[in-house]
């Protein structure tokens, strides 16, 4: 408000000193005087109107912007370090209100805490002789090996907010984004070799190109020695490979092998290629394939998410902006 009258009275001045002589002539002053003085007064109610209007309009518009600004910008890296590449639901349901779900929301509580300390940790909730046997469950979080400490609590934090919506009522979940993992089951499975496949993606081919053959077999045998996480290269060939924490050295070794085979044998020529067993991963890319589409293999649960997610904060933000235009216009 002081500053609307501030205004005001700049307005006013700017009237009496620039607008009024304009208006007045020697030959006609009393009338040119009277007209003058209508003028002043017309004009400085229009201008009051249009610089109120002009203030609370800004005012107001200005906070749903920042908001627009902000989901934009938070968006766009939000999709870049949590990219949704698979999940897993079972097909026994259990029921709400059940055990097993009071059970499963204190372990998906404990996975979001633990990850702002660690980026892996395993859970066993119930398996007592208090707890009915429905109301077990098991579960395990990893996060990348190279991901800092507060990336890997807001990537688990982003699947746990999505496996419910994913997987609704299901006993078992499991969800990969590109930087983190989150599994739960109702039966152990824990540190069980599991080397079924459950993602491929593979880009276009590499054609008679006997050095990318060569760099891209080097990559992949130095990943099938990781232990937990490992990065290599060979000339512009790069690739990275990772176990879950619980399995032991040996069976790492198994189903880093197990998933090598599967980059050769399914993906081929590729220039670059994914492949995600239940409890490991392989990777490579030539360089300048890492963000590279797969027409054969895409992933349709990826893309209803993508959508759904989308479609709820457009609409989130169409209300809240139409809303705000209405009370402008009353």
């Amino acid at each position: 408000m002081r500053e609307f009258k501030k205004n005001q009275k700049a307005i006013t001045h700017y009237l009496t000193r620039t607008i009024t002589p304009q208006f007045k002539t020697k030959q006609n002053e009393t009338k040119e005087s009277i007209f003058s003085k209508k003028q002043r007064k017309e004009m400085l109610r229009s201008l009051q109107l249009y610089s109120s209007s002009k203030t609370i309009l800004a005012l107001r518009l200005s906070p749903i912007f920042i908001i627009l600004f902000s989901l934009i910008t938070y968006n766009g890296c939000f999709v870049k370090a949590r990219i949704f590449i698979y999940a897993g639901c079972s097909q026994e349901k259990y029921d709400p209100n059940s055990p097993y779900e009071a059970n499963r929301n204190s372990l998906l509580a404990s996975v979001v805490s633990s990850s702002s300390q660690t980026a892996y940790n395993s859970f066993v909730i119930g398996n007592g002789t208090s707890t009915p046997p429905e109301a077990n469950i098991y579960g395990l979080y990893q996060c990348r090996g190279d991901l800092q400490t507060t990336d890997c609590s807001r990537c688990i934090e982003s699947v746990v907010n999505q496996i419910g919506l994913v997987c609704p009522y299901c006993y078992g979940a499991s969800l990969q984004l590109e930087g983190c993992y989150v599994r739960y089951e109702h039966i152990d499975f824990l540190g069980k070799l599991d080397t079924s496949l459950r993602y491929k993606k593979c880009s276009t081919h590499v054609n008679n190109d006997v050095e990318f053959y060569k760099r891209r077999d080097d990559v992949l045998a130095d990943l099938q020695t990781a232990i937990g996480f490992k990065v290599s290269s060979s000339g512009l060939v790069e690739g990275f490979a990772q176990c879950l924490a619980d399995l032991s050295p040996t069976d790492c070794t198994t189903c880093l092998a197990e998933s090598v085979a599967n980059l050769k044998n399914l993906c081929g020529s590729s220039a670059a290629a994914d492949v995600f067993l239940a409890q490991c991963y392989a990777r490579y890319w030539a360089s300048g394939y890492y963000d590279y589409s797969d027409s054969s293999n895409e992933d349709q649960v990826g893309k209803t998410v993508a959508i759904i997610v989308g479609v709820l904060a457009a609409v989130a933000v169409l209300i809240v902006f139409l809303s705000i235009c209405r009370r402008v216009m009353d």
